[in-house]
């Protein structure tokens, strides 16, 4: 089958330019994609010249090929390959990190299967206790104690998945929301004051703490916006700045009475959420897991349809791409930077609402937010900043902080590990040609880059 980039016999051979606009940039819904084995072999057969070797010796891509290909090329495994060798660097420091393969590898020349049977026990072991404590734990006798640690994974996860989201929304406007412990922070303290300071009915106390929560983290992410829109002022210094800000008015409020501190306490602490206000349990006392993460679900249905199914989602990914380009086709930059922002602040600001209504519901100080703000960014960038991806790494980031803790009780493993393991994983998703080096993974920037030199020369040569 001959290229579809090829010329149509009807190009004048003699405007170089043309021809090669016409081959680099053809439209994606031309008609004569379809035929273009047929013209090209019409064009070169005739009154004694046969078909090209092209049209007759080269033969289409199966689906298989074809869909192979994509999956090698895409960014989705690019992600999973990260995590993969993360998880074997992660391997290498448990195994350097042992007492037990460090006392093996000292006689290692006399008996090499004894080192190496230290290592398979240790890296075995904390990756089987890593699964234990966030997935199943076979050790439990019946089913509901053994599917415990996947509802702490749920559990740690909500907050994560809603931050990432938040982050996510930014990143595809083009900007980023670094100040995720501010939003988080500011919506817990408006959730958490509304939680214990009025009395209200079930179900509406904890409806007004939810929505009070999200439009306090989105009016501190809106700070940001409008300075971006009005002055041009960079949204990294600003949310970052704002972060101190939150944090030190936040620990002022907790320290002064008749604010946020707990009536007759000297702790910067406040008082507990009251039972109306709090989130519900999902499945039972019995469990950590409460409605934020229905709500987390929901917010990844949201960010969906907002940026793949709405106008303003569509606004966003052009701003996103190309401002300039953008605000010549109509669109409002400026007050979509605004919008993306406050849209981003709320779902942060649901993240620290999940924190004081469903997880810490006995009081909380200014280290509510669990650097949770931070990992964020994290799963964003995991997640490749779509909905269900963060969704996706939210879980899995979850997983990590319910494993890590068994990991280090069961087989004595850092659990700063956990940490290298997920700094590990960001810094080989933002290097996908070492990953693809590595892998051995077709390059797609370069296929396309030798398509289109074979092309021109090609047509140079005629």
């Amino acid at each position: 089958m001959s290229d579809p980039q090829q010329p149509r016999g009807d190009v004048p051979r003699g405007d170089e330019s043309d021809i090669d606009v016409a081959i680099e940039e053809p439209a994606a819904g031309s008609p004569e994609r379809g035929t273009a084995s047929t013209d090209a072999a019409a064009g070169a057969s005739g009154p004694g010249v046969p078909p090209t070797r092209e049209a007759a010796d080269v033969p289409p891509p199966s689906r298989w090929h074809t869909m192979l290909h994509e999956i090698a090329t895409g960014n989705a495994i690019i992600s999973v390959l990260a995590v993969v060798l993360a998880l074997v660097v992660g391997a290498i420091m448990i195994a350097f990190t042992d007492e037990r393969v460090q006392q093996a590898s000292v006689y290692f020349f006399a008996r090499p299967g004894d080192t190496f049977q230290a290592i398979w026990d240790s890296v075995s072991g904390a990756y089987a206790a890593l699964f234990q404590g966030a997935v199943y734990n076979f050790r439990r006798d019946n089913f509901i104690d053994g599917i415990r640690p996947l509802t702490e994974t749920l559990t740690f996860a909500t907050p994560l998945i809603a931050g990432g989201l938040g982050v996510a929304l930014a990143f595809r406007v083009g900007m980023f929301n670094i100040g995720g412990r501010g939003q988080m922070l500011i919506a817990a303290s408006v959730a958490g004051w509304i939680a214990f300071g009025f009395d209200l009915p079930w179900g509406i106390h904890m409806l007004v703490a939810l929505v009070g929560g999200l439009i306090g983290g989105a009016l501190w992410a809106g700070i940001a916006g409008v300075l971006k829109a009005r002055t041009g002022a960079h949204e990294v210094i600003v949310t970052i700045m704002l972060n101190y800000v939150a944090f030190y008015l936040v620990s002022w409020m907790l320290r002064t009475p008749g604010l946020l501190q707990a009536p007759g306490s000297s702790n910067p602490k406040t008082p507990p959420m009251k039972e109306t206000a709090i989130f519900p349990a999902l499945l039972g006392p019995q469990y950590n897991l409460h409605f934020g993460f229905i709500l987390a679900v929901l917010a990844t249905v949201v960010v969906w349809w907002i940026l793949n199914r709405s106008s303003l989602g569509f606004k966003f990914r052009a701003v996103g791409i190309n401002p300039n380009a953008a605000r010549v086709a109509g669109i409002n930059v400026k007050g979509m930077y605004v919008y993306a922002m406050l849209i981003a602040g709320a779902l942060l600001g649901l993240a620290g609402v999940s924190q004081v209504l469903g997880t810490v519901t006995s009081g909380f100080t200014a280290g509510i937010d669990a650097g949770i703000g931070f990992d964020a960014i994290t799963v964003a960038l995991l997640g490749r900043s779509t909905p269900w991806g963060t969704f996706a790494a939210g879980i899995l980031f979850g997983a990590f902080k319910a494993g890590g803790f068994s990991m280090q009780a069961a087989e004595g493993v850092p659990i700063e590990i956990v940490l290298v393991v997920q700094s590990l994983i960001v810094l080989f998703i933002a290097a996908p040609p070492l990953v693809r080096t590595i892998f051995r993974l077709p390059d797609p920037e370069g296929r396309k880059r030798r398509s289109r030199a074979t092309t021109t020369k090609e047509v140079a040569a005629k």
